[in-house]
């Protein structure tokens, strides 16, 4: 396998009102061709806007400080706006969290499609309509020449995910950002979604980038794993290794965070992440951790290589 996307030392921040915060700590992470790498971890972490800055879809406020994205060996951080728009859609995609608010209730969906079409593909006619009923067609929307008129609001949330879905697909993008692609879809939704994208995935070897919290679709979907807090990777490990033998405090207590049916009750993790207005030394995990020790509390632990896992914690030092 082949790397087609490596983040190398990351660092993005916001301009706030009382200057400059980080939020974003020398994030480092590659992705091969045909793999699904999930990005986990609690809301705020840095999961989101740590993807869209492959896509330069910062907020105006954010900035990245420090780092480079090779996409098969090039650094999207030297194109311009016009470049990047060869770029996004065409090679990389977004599947954002809100399927709700991603396709414009003005336009049909037909139109969107034959659009996004013309711009990446240069296809025009019936050659264009073609192309957009068999994408349609592929992420299993029925009657789709027909659907084609329709409009955004007739459509459930999982039909418009599957929209967003088919751009992707006809366009025939090499990466696929799937941000929360589930939130706000009920249990059998979600399941058809996942399943349409992992069939879709295998059958273009497409590599996926998958951020959620949802550790079940995890499970069923990851190749590998990273766990990211307080804006910093914590721990990296293919996902069958991360699910039997969890090294960092932080992804076990993750792991352990189940829902008793009997009592309605959740295992929670004590207190609270971080803002990035608050200033903590040492470990930003260290005053949620039960593990923690007077070396946490002074310095950042940095990454290292624990029988197959990369982990920043002071208890393998």
């Amino acid at each position: 396998m082949s790397k087609i996307l490596e983040i190398k030392d990351l660092n993005i921040g916001f301009n706030l009102s009382d200057g400059f915060r980080q939020a974003v700590y020398d994030v480092n992470f590659s992705l091969e061709k045909g793999e699904t790498l999930a990005i986990v971890g609690e809301s705020g972490c840095g999961k989101t806007i740590s993807t869209l800055s492959i896509l330069q879809l910062l907020p105006e406020t954010a900035a990245i400080k420090k780092g480079e994205i090779l996409f098969k060996g090039k650094n999207l951080l030297d194109l311009s706006q016009k470049q990047m728009q060869q770029i996004r859609g065409k090679k990389i995609a977004l599947i954002p969290q809100d399927p709700m608010t991603s396709l414009n209730p003005l336009y049909t969906i037909g139109n969107q499609l034959l659009e996004v079409i013309e711009l990446h593909q240069g296809l025009k006619g019936k050659e264009a309509e073609d192309v957009a009923i068999k994408a349609l067609t592929r992420v299993k929307i029925p009657d789709a020449k027909e659907k084609m008129k329709a409009y955004p609001h007739e459509f459930s949330g999982g039909m418009k995910q599957r929209v967003i879905i088919a751009m992707a697909l006809a366009c025939h993008a090499e990466i696929i950002i799937a941000d929360e692609p589930t939130t706000a879809l009920d249990v059998t939704v979600q399941a058809q979604i996942m399943d349409i994208l992992r069939e879709i995935k295998n059958q273009e070897q497409l590599s996926v980038i998958l951020i959620t919290h949802d550790l079940g679709i995890v499970a069923q979907n990851a190749d590998n794993v990273a766990v990211m807090y307080a804006g910093r990777i914590v721990e990296y490990a293919p996902v069958k290794k991360l699910f039997e033998d969890p090294k960092h405090p932080y992804t076990k207590a993750l792991l352990n965070v189940i829902l008793d049916i009997n009592t309605d009750s959740v295992e929670t993790i004590e207190g609270q992440p971080p803002s990035i207005t608050d200033d903590i030394s040492g470990c930003p995990f260290h005053p949620r951790c039960s593990q923690c020790m007077d070396i946490c509390v002074q310095n950042n632990p940095k990454m290292s290589d624990i029988d197959g896992s990369i982990v920043a914690c002071h208890l393998y030092d």
